[in-house]
């Protein structure tokens, strides 16, 4: 399974200003002692964008000590997470006696949450502006960036990988390492669709730039669990209007398909119909499509998986109406067959309908957006899987090759393996 990346965040010195007496930081005592350093809220917007989960890891032994309530360290976090996009707030609330491993510079606080957000450490973030940041950061494998404030106290670990003046100036030098991901996809001309039928995932996708329209299918529905159809699809609509979305009809019957279809078209504008190349008697639906075409319905065909249903359906749209002919090219391969000849040809074929696009679907492997994109294909479909691997694109080869002898060693420990 693919890992996500993070920032992990200390709070008192990054998310919020320390309160500093006598060369030494401390948390602030109230709500309305906080104060949120500039750059901050832009930085950690530009970092959410590139994929990064944001999670702040904070030590509050006040609490165990008896000066400050816990429910005053609830109200600031509280605050923080309603002004800044953070994921989540953990926190550490024992004291050095208490003999805790969540306590930086102990690294329980990050494994915890990597181990439950499926975080790669590796390819993650520690920043701090004390010596028991850096320290929890390195024991974990992350990349460790020291904000120094000139605090009146020894650093008592090993160097971090950057320092730096300000946490603005730390979220930035790690957009600068992150970026290849954007670049590179910002470097498509291919539209990547996400597909899927999970309402929060289909809304977390849809935030994303690069996302530039969706995708589903009764299948994709079924494993969702999605029971009721149209109150699905109108929760998704109300939510998602400025980006093509596409829904099936799920009748074997053409006269059905037909009602269902013009009932579809009918839930917005940024609505496409999805229309299978056969029904399950392998009776095509090239009448259908004209007479919908006809009716000025937005069509994706589907299911597609010969040229000959390349030609046959370009022949049967109204050229001047928006419409995908979607070919299943991770189906083809699934068969052996090497699916690009075909994709490139079907690119050819659609040069005769300028408002149709060809659509690469079922695609296995992160390499497959590449792919269909040097080939001018116009639109890829691609599942939340193979989108979390964005991140991995342009990643050091050598830092991936040590991630995965990791994981090899720590699965092996985790069995306690013997021989």
């Amino acid at each position: 399974m693919i890992k996500r990346r993070a920032v992990f965040l200390d709070r008192d010195g990054i998310l919020n200003a320390a309160i500093v007496r006598n060369g030494k930081p401390h948390p602030p005592s109230s709500v309305a002692q906080v104060e949120i350093p500039a750059g901050v809220a832009d930085g950690l917007i530009q970092l959410r964008n590139l994929g990064f989960l944001l999670i702040g890891v904070t030590n509050q032994p006040d609490v165990a000590r008896g000066t400050t309530p816990r429910e005053t360290v609830d109200a600031i976090n509280g605050y923080l997470k309603s002004k800044l996009p953070l994921d989540e707030i953990c926190v550490c609330f024992h004291d050095d006696a208490d003999g805790c491993s969540c306590r930086k510079p102990n690294p329980g606080l990050i494994l915890n949450t990597a181990e439950r957000h499926e975080i790669n450490l590796a390819a993650s973030y520690m920043v701090g502006d004390r010596w028991k940041d850096i320290e929890a950061g390195r024991k974990t494998g992350c990349n460790t960036v020291w904000v120094d404030y000139g605090y009146s106290e020894m650093f008592k670990t090993g160097l971090p990988d950057y320092i730096c003046k300000s946490p603005a100036e730390a979220f930035q030098w790690i957009i600068s390492r992150g970026l290849s991901m954007n670049q590179a996809v910002n470097n498509l001309k291919v539209k990547i669709f996400a597909d899927g039928a999970d309402k929060a995932g289909m809304l977390e996708m849809y935030g994303k730039p690069y996302i530039k329209g969706l995708t589903t299918n009764p299948t994709l529905m079924r494993k969702a669990g999605i029971a009721d159809y149209r109150a699905f699809a109108n929760e998704i609509l109300a939510e998602i209007k400025d980006k093509p979305l596409s829904f099936e009809v799920f009748s074997d019957d053409f006269a059905e398909m037909e009602r269902q279809a013009l009932e579809i078209a009918s839930w917005g504008d940024n609505v496409y119909v999805k229309i299978p190349i056969t029904n399950t008697k392998q009776e095509t639906c090239y009448a259908l499509v004209k007479r919908l075409a006809a009716r000025k319905v937005k069509l994706n065909v589907t299911a597609i998986m010969t040229l000959s249903q390349v030609r046959d359906v370009v022949a049967a749209l109204d050229l001047n109406v928006p419409s995908y002919v979607s070919v299943f090219a991770g189906r083809i391969a699934d068969t052996g067959r090497d699916p690009m000849p075909l994709m490139a040809a079907a690119v050819e074929i659609l040069k005769v309908a300028p408002a149709a696009e060809l659509i690469w679907a079922s695609p296995r492997e992160l390499l497959n957006i590449f792919q269909a994109d040097a080939i001018g294909c116009q639109v890829i479909t691609v599942t939340n899987d193979i989108l979390k691997k964005l991140s991995l694109v342009g990643y050091d080869l050598d830092a991936y090759s040590l991630d995965t002898v990791k994981m090899f060693r720590d699965d092996a420990v985790a069995a306690a393996f013997k021989l």
